[in-house]
């Protein structure tokens, strides 16, 4: 049998896993809240639905990669109902620690299986397939998972057998915190080296090789000196709702994050100035301006 799949959500991350769904032979349809923003995918095979209860009606696997928990609740409160029961609803948005067991018991009252499926991976891997799948999930559905996982990712780490527990959400925010602080890092070096007229270059050429030397602050700072920061790899209004989401996790648990409220502070900051589009290294732009 085929694999259907539906996938809720086709921006940066959605459109490009469902590119390699549909060159893995799966049956796809998408939807977007934007119609325009999903139309692109019916050249490449997809049945790009007006409604998201079409995109999920009859699918095996339901995949959601929207904004934030508030819009994946919203659009299955909406959508669930339509899907048949027994499919298994692999939920891949960044959402917070506490959002987790909320969309669990949704997906229950719907008689579907949650998986708890954050990625590790920017748009470059996204569209290359080569993703990490942090996974969450009953071992009697993991096996349906197999080709949508095989499509998407080249890894998939399962971390519990229960999607309500947050497992692979609670590791989703810890990598994002070392993936925001180092970009964040990226740009104040270049607004410092560059306020102290130093060539960027020469402090990564010193560091080159070094253990201080980092393949993705280079990258970052190649986009900020290059002026390339469209299109985004992974924008920075969606860091700067992850590194909101990073803190109050720890705030929760008696952990005070300074540098990443600091961080967040930043992401607010640029996106207020225009910059929310733009890839998350524009935090860059948080040097200048007000103080």
């Amino acid at each position: 049998m085929t694999t259907t799949v539906a996938v809720l959500g086709t921006g940066i991350m959605g459109a490009a896993m469902a590119r390699n769904l549909l060159r893995a032979g799966l049956e796809v349809r998408v939807w977007n809240r934007t119609p325009e923003r999903a139309q692109p995918l019916e050249g490449d095979g997809a049945t790009v639905c007006v409604l998201a209860a079409d995109a999920v009606a009859g699918a095996n696997v339901v995949l959601t990669m929207l904004f934030d928990a508030t819009a994946v609740r919203e659009v299955m409160e909406q959508a669930g109902p339509a899907m048949r029961r027994g499919a298994v609803w692999m939920q891949s948005t960044t959402v917070g620690v506490d959002d987790v067991p909320t969309l669990a018991a949704l997906a229950n009252r719907l008689g579907v299986t949650y998986v708890d499926a954050p990625v590790l991976g920017t748009r470059a891997p996204a569209e290359a397939g080569q993703l990490t799948v942090l996974a969450a999930g009953p071992l009697d559905v993991r096996d349906a998972l197999v080709p949508t996982l095989d499509a998407v990712a080249s890894r998939t780490v399962w971390t519990a057998e229960d999607g309500a527990s947050a497992a692979s959400t609670r590791l989703k925010l810890v990598a994002n915190s070392w993936v925001i602080a180092v970009s964040n890092a990226a740009g104040e070096m270049v607004a410092l080296a560059q306020a102290l007229d130093v060539d960027p270059h020469q402090f990564l050429g010193v560091i080159e090789g070094g253990p201080l030397d980092s393949g993705y602050l280079r990258a970052k700072a190649a986009l900020i000196m290059g002026d390339a920061l469209t299109p985004p790899s992974f924008s920075a209004a969606a860091a700067g709702k992850d590194a909101e989401l990073i803190v109050a996790a720890a705030a929760a648990r008696g952990v005070r994050l300074d540098g990443a409220q600091a961080s967040a502070d930043r992401f607010a900051r640029v996106v207020r100035d225009g910059h929310a589009g733009e890839d998350m290294a524009a935090a860059y732009y948080a040097s200048f301006g007000d103080k």
